[in-house]
């Protein structure tokens, strides 16, 4: 049943009534003075619409709810099932085991010598194998 608003002007009180709709006109005794008071607009108002497949409320903001919480952005890609699309973090970036951190650091020395090399042989090294500070 629908609930209905209903305003007493003898002790000038509003009220709220469940109601079938067919007697939603009909006058309702004031559970205050007992007088009959008559229907009314509603003084607050509530609505939920269905935008997307996602409850949103009204007015509507752009955003949904999810699982409670408030979702300002869309969700593009993929999502895990039950939780909250803004809590999906992106994957770490992979971490680089110890054979990759040896032969990179292998590669700097080699490269290093190198550049000792060029330079104590009087060939000066291109841009590329000289440090930032000394490149012009």
């Amino acid at each position: 049943m629908p609930l209905y608003e209903y305003y007493c002007d003898p002790c000038d009180g509003i009220f709220e009534v469940l109601r079938p709709m067919r007697e939603a006109s009909d006058p309702v005794p004031c559970p205050v003075c007992e007088r009959d008071g008559g229907r009314i607009m509603p003084t607050s108002f509530a609505a939920f619409t269905y935008r997307d497949g996602y409850p949103r409320k009204l007015p509507d903001k752009g955003t949904y709810w999810h699982l409670g919480q408030e979702v300002k952005k869309r969700v593009t890609g993929g999502m895990k099932p039950f939780q909250h699309p803004e809590i999906n973090k992106p994957k770490p970036a992979r971490r680089k085991s110890k054979g990759e951190i040896a032969v990179e650091k292998e590669k700097a020395n080699l490269r290093e010598k190198e550049r000792k090399k060029m330079l104590a042989s009087g060939v000066r090294p291109a841009a590329r194998h000289l440090p930032k500070s000394l490149r012009k």
